[in-house]
């Protein structure tokens, strides 16, 4: 089986030449060797050339005649729930959705903020407030520890 910590530090090694503001969200390893490197950027998207070159300073440092292996080296996805703080910090400001393992519960709103030890998230609903007759905005922050979510993910809308 092919070391992680070695795909590891071949990916950093090509990310810290390319002086990009990439990182490494997830590497995989799985059976027959296939390999997955998921990068992201703290700005804006990952380009295919930083694939391409993250991609081949892996291929040629790995020996196939020693161990066969397949080889992705993707961005992290839109679509996929965030792993690393760094996706946190990137995304404030935008609207995410989380789902708390709490019940299943899930939140919609403006990420306001976030840091090592969680994040707040922004809602804001049209709630009865006692004494009027019409319902009323009401902004509520809502704070969460990383430890409370099962998942957060980016809301896209067009």
């Amino acid at each position: 089986m092919i070391d992680k910590k070695l795909v590891r530090e071949l990916a950093e090694e090509r990310i810290a030449e390319r002086d990009e503001p990439l990182y490494i969200v997830e590497i995989t390893i799985g059976a027959g060797n296939q390999i997955l490197v998921e990068l992201d950027t703290e700005d804006g998207f990952v380009k295919i050339e930083d694939c391409i070159s993250v991609s081949r300073n892996i291929e040629h440092n790995l020996d196939r005649e020693e161990q066969d292996f397949s080889l992705e080296v993707s961005s992290a996805g839109m679509t996929k729930p965030f792993r690393v703080l760094k996706q946190y910090i990137k995304n404030v400001g935008r609207e995410v959705k989380v789902i708390a393992h709490e019940h299943g519960r899930a939140v919609e709103g403006l990420l306001k903020s976030a840091d090592e030890e969680g994040f707040v998230i922004e809602t804001k609903e049209k709630r009865r407030i006692e004494g009027k007759k019409k319902k009323e905005w009401v902004i509520e922050e809502i704070p969460f520890n990383y430890n409370e979510v099962k998942e957060t993910k980016l809301v896209i809308s067009f």
